[in-house]
């Protein structure tokens, strides 16, 4: 995401350039309409200004701002493609690539949008120029700018198992299915090993234990033996004795 954001600032940098010198691409689209005879129709697609700029352009200066138009919109493109690859897509997100993925079409026909408040792209033409010839390719960028700032606001509130890899393309899941919940449940429930030397002391204790049970039962049994009278030395009634 943090590439996503950085190559959006890129271009937004690229633009506000070329936003400065709209009336010199202005006057560029209108020398190059005139030298192909086009100057009735609108400018309303990117292959339109692509082909004014390769077969029409007569000087330089014309040819540098029609090309940072053009490289401007396939910069776009580009991180469109990036977009994708980002975000594994829901309603909201696919739905806004899929505009700028339409806007961004070289033969896709501009001619009928206008960007909005606070862009003022439009407001620089003429009433004529606006609504006949250039309101739509001045207004192309800041739209689709507009829609690249609303993708990123809209996946920023999603949780991150949706999210992508940008490098890599792999989704990074940490969302956990029911199924595996037993599972977990048992390997945290199984209790720790027990280490070699506690099992060493307590295997002694045993020992301990089973001998002295042993002693027990042994003295028991000469006691009996010597109240039924297999007794090994002379019997000596009780009490005191010199």
């Amino acid at each position: 995401m943090n590439e996503v954001k950085e190559a959006l600032r890129n271009i937004e940098q690229n633009y506000k350039l070329f936003q400065q010198q709209q009336f010199t691409f202005i006057g560029a689209l209108q020398h190059t309409r005139e030298n192909a005879h086009d100057v009735i129709r609108p400018v309303a697609s990117i292959s339109q200004v692509q082909s004014y700029m390769d077969h029409h352009c007569n000087n330089s200066t014309d040819r540098r701002i029609l090309n940072m138009f053009l490289n401007i919109c396939n910069d776009l493109s580009k991180l469109c493609q990036k977009l994708e690859t980002v975000h594994s897509g829901n309603d909201i997100t696919n739905g806004i690539l899929e505009r700028c993925k339409l806007l961004l079409s070289h033969s896709n026909d501009l001619s009928t949008i206008r960007a909005k408040y606070p862009h003022d792209a439009v407001n620089h033409l003429s009433c004529d120029e606006a609504k006949n010839r250039y309101g739509g390719v001045v207004s192309l960028i800041p739209i689709v700018l507009d829609y690249m700032k609303e993708w990123v606001a809209h996946t920023e509130k999603l949780p991150r198992h949706v999210l992508y890899n940008v490098s890599g393309g792999s989704a990074i899941s940490e969302k956990r299915t029911p199924q595996d919940a037993p599972a977990r449940a048992a390997i945290s429930q199984t209790p720790p090993s027990v280490p070699l030397e506690a099992q060493t002391s307590v295997s002694n204790k045993d020992n301990v234990q089973v001998q002295g049970s042993k002693h027990v039962r042994k003295k028991h049994l000469n006691d009996t033996e010597n109240h039924s009278g297999k007794l090994k030395g002379p019997w000596k009634p009780p009490g005191r004795h010199a």
